[in-house]
């Protein structure tokens, strides 16, 4: 038998997993098992981190997915609060955004895939701290605060200082985050401003699933003679933390943004400090954060910085009786023994050893479901692609434990039960989409979300919808194609029939 070298055998998860009914609960977990435990609402860096080797001495995985009231965006007085469980997803959906804060939701809409930002969450993307997550800085440019709550009290610090170094942050091992908040682009602003504008700018190595090279998010603030009060820019992927660049305020304050910009990108790269790295070389991150700050101003100056934004970009979720919300998790998996209920394809399913697995895993082992395939098993690929409570996850990487008492749905159940094709999976037939078979699954669970969600989706919202998945075979064309034949087929099902 062969054996896996070193590091491709993924380190086991961790073997407790607890879902607590409230955040006093959640608080007391934390202060009893200190640095042992993790907080995971999302996981989809953590996960990674457990797998990989890199986060070690983890021995309760404390879930908060299925707390009450934390998954809410709310804008008040010109203040947007972003609660602990708000996915990229629920950013990207929210109408206000777009003019509270739309940086935010440009780097939202820049994370991942559609099934990485229905699991990832914003709060979990600034606890990660790494320096190319796009989320931070937009919430830097935007000035947010990070509100901090333990079992010994509450306390708010500023996201710059939130951030303490290379993946670094000042939470106690004791401490959760239950908020981040920052000043609504479109709300009240003082009498000599009259007009606050953001944008965010990425630059990757390709158009989805896409670590950034460099990035930035700026915030412009516009005085009454249409010049530069204030101008705030946030570059990522080129230091060891978010940085600004007070320079490049003190070049455009009191000018024209436009005629400034030649001294703002100088003043941009001289603050820049990359490193050389798979993704870019230093020399290459010192020009090209130019080129990026050199976009975002021209935007602003245009005011065309919301004009790329594109239309409807689909979430991929399917409607479960008009609720997309998920049920809430409340179960403690201590011992390998352990079962799990769940409802998969609409049957309720039970298996044991759910400790210490991926969903992806419990699904294909303890259930026999080997339609969902293991790719990348880093949430790259979306082989693994399922339906979670409605939306498109990747199951690699969420918990087992994340499945009790939830609805699911794998390959084997998009099909109708009475043996019918769904019709993207027959128009993959006609259209020569369907290929080796290995990728299929992922683009047949992408796609039936797609299709529930959007009735005849355009060319554009087709390819955000399957950004997430890759198909080894390169048979992309006719897998887009198989997406658009399969929308006019159901159109025409649903046509209402004239009377003979």
């Amino acid at each position: 038998m062969f054996q896996l070298h070193a590091v491709q055998r993924a380190a086991a998860l961790p073997h407790r997993y607890i879902a607590p009914d409230s955040l006093d609960e959640a608080m007391d977990l934390l202060a009893t098992h200190g640095a042992a435990a993790r907080l995971i609402a999302g996981g989809t860096d953590l996960m990674l981190e457990i797998a990989r080797g890199v986060r070690t001495g983890v021995d309760v995985l404390v879930d908060l997915s299925g707390l009450h009231g934390f998954d809410q965006i709310t804008y008040d007085n010109g203040r947007v609060t972003i609660g602990p469980l708000v996915t990229h997803a629920d950013v990207i959906e929210s109408a206000p955004m777009l003019a509270a804060g739309l940086p935010l939701a440009q780097a939202c809409l820049e994370v991942g895939s559609p099934p990485l930002r229905n699991r990832a969450t914003v709060v979990g993307n600034i606890v990660t701290a790494s320096p190319a997550n796009d989320t931070i800085s937009a919430l830097v440019a935007l000035a947010a605060d990070v509100t901090i709550a333990s079992a010994r009290g509450e306390r708010a610090v500023r996201i710059e200082d939130f951030i303490a170094g290379f993946r670094q942050t000042v939470l106690e091992p004791d401490e959760i985050v239950t908020s981040v908040s920052f000043d609504a682009l479109d709300g009240p602003r003082a009498d000599a401003i009259a007009d606050r504008r953001g944008v965010f700018v990425k630059l990757g190595l390709r158009r989805a699933q896409a670590i950034s090279v460099v990035h930035a998010a700026v915030v412009v603030d516009v005085a009454a003679d249409g010049t530069t009060a204030d101008l705030v820019v946030a570059l990522g992927s080129v230091a060891a933390t978010i940085v600004t660049v007070p320079e490049a305020a003190d070049a455009a304050r009191g000018r024209d943004l436009a005629e400034a910009s030649a001294d703002i990108v100088d003043a941009a790269r001289r603050t820049a400090t990359p490193i050389d790295d798979i993704r870019g070389s230093a020399e290459y991150r010192s020009h090209t954060v130019g080129v990026v700050v050199e976009r975002a101003i021209a935007a602003l100056a245009n005011g065309t910085q919301a004009q790329r934004w594109p239309l409807r970009p689909p979430r991929l979720m399917v409607t479960m009786g008009g609720e997309h919300a998920p049920p809430p998790v409340r179960v403690t998996i201590s011992e390998p023994a352990d079962v799990i209920t769940a409802t998969v394809n609409g049957l309720s399913r039970s298996a044991a050893g759910a400790s210490g697995k991926t969903l992806m895993d419990w699904l294909r082992d303890d259930l026999a479901l080997t339609g969902t395939k293991e790719g990348c098993a880093e949430g790259e690929c979306g082989a693994c692609t399922v339906h979670l409570d409605g939306a498109a996850v990747f199951s690699c990487l969420v918990p087992a434990g994340r499945a009790a008492g939830a609805s699911i749905t794998t390959v084997e159940g998009i099909a109708s039960p009475d043996g019918n094709l769904h019709p993207f999976q027959q128009a993959m037939v006609d259209t020569g989409g369907a290929q080796c078979g290995f990728c299929t699954p992922g683009f047949v669970v992408s796609a039936a979300a797609l299709l529930d969600e959007v009735d005849e989706p355009t060319p554009s919202q087709i390819q955000i919808g399957l950004s997430g998945n890759l198909c080894r075979c390169t048979g992309y064309c006719s897998i887009i194609e198989a997406v658009s034949v399969a929308a006019a087929a159901a159109s025409a099902n649903e046509a209402p029939q004239e009377a003979p």
